[in-house]
């Protein structure tokens, strides 16, 4: 199991900008794919971003242009800048992460999740 916890999250006004972190811990050899999920009241979660080890991004067609997946491996944090935020943002932001400890056994695990609220 990897430990994550998230940071960054609270109030802003619609068109502002948030930045949230997710610092993972645990008995971690290795990160793979460390991922921000959302889950609006009443929605699925859904994946938002999506970064590799070797720096590849993925992103939700709502985010794109708008949001940012970083990571420091040497702090095995992820970051997720968010950008010209809408209403729609609204929800709790978890971050997920697949990672190898070293016996080479995989781990995972998810964040307790950090609200994000946009008001219009």
């Amino acid at each position: 199991q990897v430990q994550l916890v998230e940071s960054g999250g609270g109030l802003v006004q619609a068109g502002g900008s948030l930045r949230l972190s997710c610092a993972a811990s645990g008995s971690i050899f290795s990160i793979d794919a460390l991922d921000w999920f959302r889950q609006a009241p009443g929605k699925p979660r859904e994946l938002v971003a999506a970064i590799t080890s070797g720096g590849n991004t993925n992103y939700a067609d709502s985010v794109k242009g708008r949001f940012t997946i970083s990571r420091d491996n040497a702090k095995n944090t992820v970051y997720l800048q968010m950008n010209s935020l809408k209403p729609e943002d609204t929800a709790v932001y978890y971050c997920n992460a697949v990672a190898w400890d070293y016996e080479g056994i995989q781990l995972s695990g998810w964040g307790q999740g950090t609200q994000v609220t946009v008001s219009s």
